[in-house]
Order: C-alpha cells, then structure tokens, then sequence
C-alpha cells in the first residue's frame, strides 16, 4: 500500500487505529491489506468482545502473574528493585507451517555455530584461512583462551541456544541476534503463556496451539544423561544463576521449580581434584552437568576475571579434566558478537556447502579496507556499534547511527573516524520490523488495537534426537513505533506467541507412563546455601515477631500512664537498646531491618519457598515502611505493631500448613525454635529476676502470648513461680522453653549425620542435657543466672548447626 492505511476486513471500532505503514511488513495484514488466515478467528471472537469484558481479562492475566511472583528487575541501586511482568497481552500468531520452516532454517544455523565454535576452540581453521579475522577473534573478551583444545564432556558445545528474528518488509524472516551465551526469556515464555490462557480460555484457541512443557522436558532429560552417564553415575545437575540481583532471577528459580532442578550460585560449588562438588547438608555431592546462566568470564575467577564474585575458582579445571559439562560450554559467547553475523554467510558455505537458509540482517565488520569503504558509500543507512556488544542494535545505547552522526560532515572525517575505530566496531542496515497487533488503553476503561513493531525469540535445545524447538513462547513488542523502544528496560513489553494447527492438537502428556513398578522420588539435594537462608529466615521472621510484640508492649503502657520516666518503660527502652531498637522512633528502623533481611533470605531461596511467602513478606515490608511516616506514639502504634503481629502470624501459618516436610522445612522451623528460645530465655532473664520493676511479669506474660492461659491455669495474680512455669518449663506451651527445645531436638535427630557410628552427634549431645535439665527443673532454680547458661547453650547450638550443615 502506497500510504498508511487501515485494512477494509476489520469492522470492529477496536481496529479504527490499526494503520499499516507503507514499507513495513505487518503480521496481521499481509501486503494486499488482507488479514492473514491465521488470525481470522482469533479476530472474530475478539471483536466481539466488549471494553469490560476485554478490561476483565486482561486484569484475570496480569492479575495471575501477580499472584504467580512474576517480576522483572530494573536496572538501579537497589538490587531487588522490581516492576511487574509487562505482558502484551494480544498474543503474535504463526501458523505451524510458517514456523516449521523458520525452524528448519534455525536448525541449519545452529548447527553451523556448533561447528565454528568447535574450530574456534580446535584447529583454529576458520583465522587461518581468512575466513575470519583474527583480531575479531583474539580481541573479543568472549573468547576464552583457557578453553582451546578442550573437549567439553559430551562432544557439544552448544546445548541451549535462541536465536531473535525479524520479519523483513518483503515477508520474509531474518536473524537479528544468535543467543549463545546464557540465553534468557524461556521461564518467561511459560509464564507468558500461562497468562494468556487465562484472558482466552476459550476451547479455540487452546485446542489449536501447540504446547510448551514438552520442550522442557526433553532438555532436562538431555542434561541428565550428560551429567550422569554410565562411567560417571550419581552425579547430579543443576542450574548456576549470578544470584538474586540479576535482572532475570525469577526465570533462573521459575526453571529450577519447573524442572526438579536444583538452582546453585558459585558459593554452592566446590572443585577438588578437578572434581566440580556441590556443598550440602549432606556433605560434598558430584555435581555433572551444569546449564550455566552466568556470563562465562564470570564463572572462574582463577582463570577468568580475577574480580568475580559469582564464579567458583577451580570450575574451569573441572571442565577441562572432562568431569563437569557446561550448558553451553564456556566461551560460547564469542558466537554472540554482532560482528560474527558479517561472516557467517562465508563460513556457512566453507564449512556446510550452503548458503544460510534464514539469512542475517546485513552486518559488515569495518575493520577490513573493503568494509571501511562500504560503510563510508551507505553511511546514511547504517547502525554502528562496538563488535563485542551482544544485542540487538535497537537495544544498545551505544549503537551510533552513522549517518546522523556525518551528516553535513565532510566524508574524510568519516573515513579517519573508521580508520581509527574500525577494528572495534560493526555496521549493520537500519532495521526495518514488522508490526503486531498490541493493546494501547486510553485510561477510561476502554482502548484501541494498535500495529507495533516486534521481533521473536526462538529457542533450541539439543536432545538425542537433534535440536527441538520450543514452539512458540516468547516476542518482544516496542511501546511505540520507534525499534529501540522494544528493551523492557525502556518500556518495551513482552507477549505470548502462539503456533497455531488449523486442527485441534492431540493431548500429550509429558509424564514417563507407569510400568507399574512405582517408586516415590526422594526429595531431592539441599545446597548448604538454601539451607543457611532458610535457617536465618526463620531467625529473622521469629526477631520481628518478638520485637513488634515489646513495641506493642511498650506502647499500650505508654498510653496508659502517658509517663516516659515509668520504671517499666524505662525497663523496655534499656531492654531494647541492647538489641539495636531506639524506641523513641515510634516504627523503630531497627524492625525494619529485620522485615528486609528477612525478605531477601527468602529471595535468595526463591526456588524452594512459596510464591505466597514471599509476597506476605514483601507486603509486611510495605505495611511497616508506611507506618514509619504515620503512625503516632500510644494506641496509634500499639494498633499498628498488632497489625504487623497478624501479618506474621499469616506467614508462620504458611509455613506450617503449605511447606512440604523436607530438609528446608526443618532448617527454617529450627531457626525460629532457636530464636524463639533464645528471646524467651533473654526475656525472663531480664523481667523476672529481683531488680524487675513493678508489672514486669505481667509484661513477660503478655510479650509470651500467654495472658489467657495463665489466667486460665493459675487462677491467681501472675508470680515468678508461675510466670517462669509457664515461659520455661511447660512442654505444652509453644513458646516454653521446654517445649522449643524439645522441638530442636526432634528437628536434629531427622537431619542427616544426626548419629556417626552409633552415637550422637556433638549437636545432639549438646541439645540431649539442655532439654533433661530444663524438664527436670523446679521454677526457683532458673534464676538469671541460669536462663542466662542457657542462652549460652543456645549460641553453641547455633554455632554446631552452622558448623555440621551450612557451610
């Protein structure tokens, strides 16, 4: 169409703003300005959909991604700083002949980067001939010189990749970017297409699109058969993420929980004897194969980047004595190079005998004289950019558009500037993307369906088979009509792509079928590091518990006698002091701290806690953050602290009634046993010896919870004898001492090495005496002193625990 134009087959007002631009190629209207077979139906049934109705939907799947934790980090200071899944929620559609033949043409391609990264790391055929340059090469921090001549275990380089491609203006698909290194977007892809059937859960679509899980499936299966062959068994597997604080962290837990997986950082990795071992709490295990989403100059900071943090010294070793695969192999990131791109068409007729079947956006590498002169005859047209940058040219605030940077400058400017940067940088033409339907609201509960430019991810993964395809999962869509509006960093939005059958699909079923002969699967391997977190999230919870209960106590006496200087009150602030909290802040900062650090031990475990738990901390962190900037001194406080009380109660029910009774589940339950007890025994040491003022015990009662039952049990006004009887010696009493370290004891004796050669671990040889000695004795004999012993006790149980299990 020679102008901007709206298609004449689409009635519906939702259309009225669909124009197709003239020269761009446009995924639901084809060149004639008819829309494609493939989006008929979806179209129809969508159209007749009204503004509420489509409001209510699109809420239904932003509102499961919500509930689901899906996230996505921002760039910024704080690294847990977090914005809400941007989900385009109108799906790309393809037809599954059209993606079957982008996926022959990727097959070729990703088994012509398999082979030139076999040279590259091999015979070094490719710069000896000259079909590659060798500074390109030798330059680029992605190739990695420690891994020449070293074949990595299981003869592939290359075991999950994704390519990025773009529909040209005449129809056809190109490669804008091969995904080689630690390629991300395929937990989201799931993610995307779980939402989408929440806002189209109608029989069509679903029973026409091809599914996702399958494709999993088959790649872990992939993975442990790598990680575990015949000549090597028992090893184990995992994923190794940079950590919390990258930007896609809750893809790396979202595949761990997917797959059965365990999700390690570097800290969780040991290498001894060129043997990659993963730390436990049950000692050293072989770790065999590990799908690898760290950059790989981080992995090894010995023989890598010296100022790694993320990595494990001595990981590079293991690879190369052949005892650790990698997925992908490190050094796969010099396939990334944008700079590659200009020479794959050569090398693909080298080394295969074909020409690329899905060609690549044209790129030219300037540092040769052929290309320099190129760049300087088409420099209006052409993007240029550093040759090591990895993504897309619409992504990279440092690609320079070369024409507008001369333009009005003599061309021997340009040609000193390429001769002096040329080595350094790439060219590539101007990209020119295809639209796609997306959803533009207009902020009065109604909107409009609006052409935006996209491009699509495709992933590969190797099996036994050969490369199998995730079939469908994953576009990127710009927030306008600018191309370097598509990075979700810069507002850019993401949708589900669906590969459409013109037949309802058959049901498959990813599971192995039963032969009868059932066995339940053990729990699985628990890293030292999971169990550290889990362990200081229980401690962490339990200390906020503890205080936000002395706050309240201290603000209900302060509403009532309305005298800073009563003995009580001065009693709690000196008691507090020593634990960090200021009461004369009315939502101490201390408290706080302990709500975030609580957070973050449990997002750091983000693959092993629920989804629930995590947003009722975050949603405590919020409710205590507000109240630091509203809530007054008195009542005011002592209703806000019962609200935070509740909140936590609501994540303690959580972990009681919804966490599965493995490993995890008892580190975290010991940690709040031992913090409990140890703020018990610190409690009645403090507010029941002789220089406690006036009220102290029933200050001890109501911080314990326990008013109701004192009253109930004794009758009588509170006394030290019946306080500490109650605090401390009553094994019915979930916050007695007896009754929390009898708890200790009962989580000790399930954990692993609990009895070495027929005897008792030093851990429960020091709990077995702490517990007889408390159940044994009389209230006049737990004086300070002795509440005091025992939180010595408690300090070197905590210590033994550290030493046997977390480190």
């Amino acid at each position: 169409m020679p102008n901007s134009a709206r298609p004449t087959d689409v009635t519906s007002d939702f259309f009225s703003a669909y124009l197709q631009r003239p020269g761009v190629a446009d995924e639901l209207f084809d060149a004639k300005g008819q829309m494609r077979p493939v989006w008929r139906r979806f179209v129809d049934r969508f159209a007749r959909l009204t503004p509420a109705e489509i409001e209510a939907r699109f809420e239904r799947g932003d509102q499961y991604l919500r509930d689901a934790g899906v996230f996505y980090r921002q760039y910024s200071n704080d690294p847990l700083a977090e914005r809400d899944w941007p989900l385009s929620h109108i799906p790309v559609i393809l037809h599954e002949d059209e993606w079957a033949t982008i996926c022959a043409g990727l097959t070729q391609r990703a088994d012509l980067l398999e082979r030139v990264m076999t040279d590259l790391y091999g015979p070094g055929r490719l710069v000896a001939d000259d079909h590659l340059p060798a500074a390109l090469i030798a330059r680029s921090p992605h190739w990695l010189r420690p891994m020449v001549g070293v074949e990595p275990r299981g003869g592939h380089y290359l075991h999950f990749i994704a390519f990025e491609i773009g529909r040209s203006p005449d129809g056809t698909w190109f490669v804008l970017g091969d995904r080689t290194q630690a390629p991300s977007g395929a937990g989201f892809a799931l993610e995307n297409r779980m939402a989408t059937g929440r806002i189209f859960p109608e029989r069509f679509p679903r029973a026409h699109i091809h599914k996702l899980s399958g494709f999993f499936g088959t790649f872990r299966n992939a993975m442990e058969r790598l990680a575990s062959p015949q000549w090597e068994p028992h090893r184990v597997s995992g994923i190794l993420t940079p950590g919390p604080s990258n930007d896609t962290y809750y893809e790396h837990t979202y595949i761990a929980r997917y797959l059965g997986m365990m999700l390690l950082e570097g800290e969780d990795i040991v290498v001894e004897n060129a043997q990659a071992m993963v730390r436990t709490i049950e000692g050293l295990q072989p770790l065999g194969m590990l799908w690898r989403r760290i950059d790989a100059a981080f992995a090894d900071p010995i023989e890598f980047n010296p100022t790694s943090h993320i990595g494990t010294p001595g990981l590079m070793e293991a690879v190369r004595a052949g005892h650790l695969g990698m997925a992908n192999a490190l050094g796969s990131g010099v396939l990334e190079m944008r700079a590659m791109m200009a020479f794959l068409p050569r090398m693909s007729k080298v080394l295969t005998g074909q020409p690329l079947a899905l060609p690549n956006i044209a790129t030219w590498w300037c540092g040769g004289t052929r290309e320099r002169a190129y760049v300087q005859k088409n420099a209006q047209n052409m993007l240029i950019s550093p040759a090591d940058a990895v993504d897309l040219p619409f992504d990279l605030g440092a690609t320079t558009a070369l024409g507008g940077e001369f333009r009005g400058t003599a061309m021997g400017s340009i040609s000193d500037w390429l001769e002096r940067e040329g080595d350094r940088l790439v060219g590539q033409e101007a990209v020119t993307l295809s639209t796609t339907p997306a959803w533009q609201a207009d902020g009065e509960g109604s909107g409009r369906v609006v052409p935006r430019p996209m491009t699509v991810r495709i992933f590969a993964a190797r099996t036994s088979e050969g490369w199998q395809f995730m079939k469908g999962g994953y576009a990127r869509i710009g927030r306008s009509e600018d191309v370097t509006a598509l990075a979700m960093q810069r507002g850019g939005s993401v949708a589900d792509v669906w590969v459409v059958s013109d037949r309802p699909l058959p049901h498959t079923k990813s599971a192995v079928p039963s032969d009868g002969n059932f066995r339940r699967a053990a729990p699985g391997i628990l890293p030292a590091r999971a169990a550290d977190n889990l362990f200081w999230l229980g401690r962490y919870v339990e200390r906020t518990e503890d205080a936000a209960r002395l706050i309240r106590a201290y603000h209900l006496r302060l509403a009532a006698t309305d005298n800073r200087n009563d003995p009580r009150l001065k009693a709690l602030r000196s008691y507090m002091a020593g634990y960090g909290f200021d009461l004369s802040q009315t939502v101490p900062e201390a408290l706080i701290s302990r709500i975030n650090t609580a957070r973050n031990c449990a997002f750091n475990v983000r693959d092993r806690f629920s989804t629930d738990g995590i947003s009722a901390l975050s949603d405590l962190l919020k409710t205590a953050t507000r109240m630091t900037k509203t809530v007054q001194p008195g009542d005011d406080c002592a209703r806000a602290m019962s609200v935070l009380v509740r909140k936590i109660a609501g994540i303690t029910g959580l972990v009681h009634e919804n966490m599965y009774r493995f490993a995890g589940w008892r580190f975290l339950s010991i940690g709040r046993a031992l913090e409990r007890s140890d703020a018990m025994a610190s409690l009645l040491a403090r507010f029941t010896g002789e220089d406690a003022p006036e009220g102290a015990l029933d200050l001890a009662v109501e911080v314990g919870d326990s008013i109701i039952t004192h009253q109930r049990r004794y009758r009588v006004e509170t006394s030290r004898d019946t306080v500490v009887d109650l605090l401390a010696l009553d094994a019915d009493n979930p916050r007695a001492l007896l009754f929390l370290i009898r708890a200790l004891r009962q989580h000790a004796e399930a954990l692993p090495n609990a009895h070495l050669h027929g005897r008792p671990s030093d851990l429960l040889r020091t709990i077995l005496p702490l517990e007889t000695g408390i159940a044994c004795a009389m209230p006049v004999e737990m004086t300070p002193e002795r509440l005091m012993s025992i939180r010595a006790d408690l300090a070197r149980i905590s210590d033994l625990i550290s030493a046997a299990y977390l480190r």
